[in-house]
């Protein structure tokens, strides 16, 4: 048998807990959903408060088809930029998602607490569906076909600049492997919920505090795009054991615990 004081202590062998992987995943998959939902929300309100005026001042058609034109763009987008992303170099798509969600969250940040502080005027959904709703009824004097046009293009133009964002931040909350169906997951709920709600009231949704649903949405994104960073530029994280190590033997080893310790300085003696 191995004398006692060769043996390796039992608090630096590989383990494996079922229960610590679980909660993690647990973790990781709620907090990924909750921040796609939040995100999406706020971007598909102010779609829905776009394609609203449309249909309210200029009818459902023209509303419906710029709707529709700017979804399949979205799609081909998808479709299109989707296999390259996946083969692109890890680090540097990392790099790049890190980034972008800093200049997404931190924009975001920065514009709730200026308006909460009173340095930037509230974002009102009513005032921009009234803004959208007089811009339309002046364009009335135009041919029919036109004024038709002028509506569909502010409905497509709504959808595919926020649905570019709904797409980007699903896409890179969802760059960990395993994580893109909460994200998409999240989005969905989103986009059924919001156009749920606005069909029912069939007015704009101003009554919910997008002001307070920014902050929050800004401070995950921001601390996704700094997690993102350091994945991309390799940076060790704090309280990693063994640090710098990558090996597959090593990534499950836990540093020994003071009792641990003492049991074996006992044995060895």
């Amino acid at each position: 048998m191995e004398p006692a004081k060769y043996r390796m202590p039992l608090s630096f062998r590989p383990v494996t807990s079922l229960k610590t992987t679980t909660m993690i995943d647990t973790a990781a998959f709620v907090t990924t959903l909750g921040a796609s939902f939040l995100a999406s929300a706020v971007e598909v309100v102010e779609a829905f408060t776009i394609v609203l005026a449309v249909a309210v001042v200029r009818g459902l058609r023209p509303a419906l088809l710029g709707t529709l034109g700017g979804l399949v763009v979205l799609a081909a987008a998808i479709a299109v930029f989707g296999p390259s992303l996946a083969n692109a170099s890890l680090p540097g798509l990392r790099l790049a998602i890190g980034v972008l969600l800093l200049v997404f969250g931190l924009g975001w940040l920065r514009k709730a607490i200026l308006r909460a502080g009173g340095a930037l005027p509230l974002h009102d959904e009513q005032s921009a569906f009234d803004k959208e709703a007089d811009a339309l009824r002046r364009s009335a004097d135009l041919d029919a076909w036109a004024a038709d046009g002028v509506a569909m293009i502010a409905a497509f133009k709504a959808v595919l600049l926020e649905g570019a964002e709904v797409v980007f931040i699903v896409l890179a909350l969802g760059a960990r492997p395993g994580l893109l169906a909460p994200a998409a997951l999240g989005a969905a709920a989103a986009c059924v919920l919001v156009l749920t709600i606005g069909a029912a009231v069939h007015r704009p949704l101003s009554t919910i505090p997008e002001n307070t649903l920014k902050f929050a949405v800004g401070s995950m994104l921001s601390g996704f795009g700094v997690f993102w960073c350091c994945e991309g530029l390799g940076a060790p994280w704090a309280g990693a054991w063994p640090p710098m190590s990558t090996s597959s033997e090593n990534r499950n080893w836990r540093r020994p615990s003071a009792v641990a310790t003492a049991a074996t300085d006992c044995c060895s003696r």
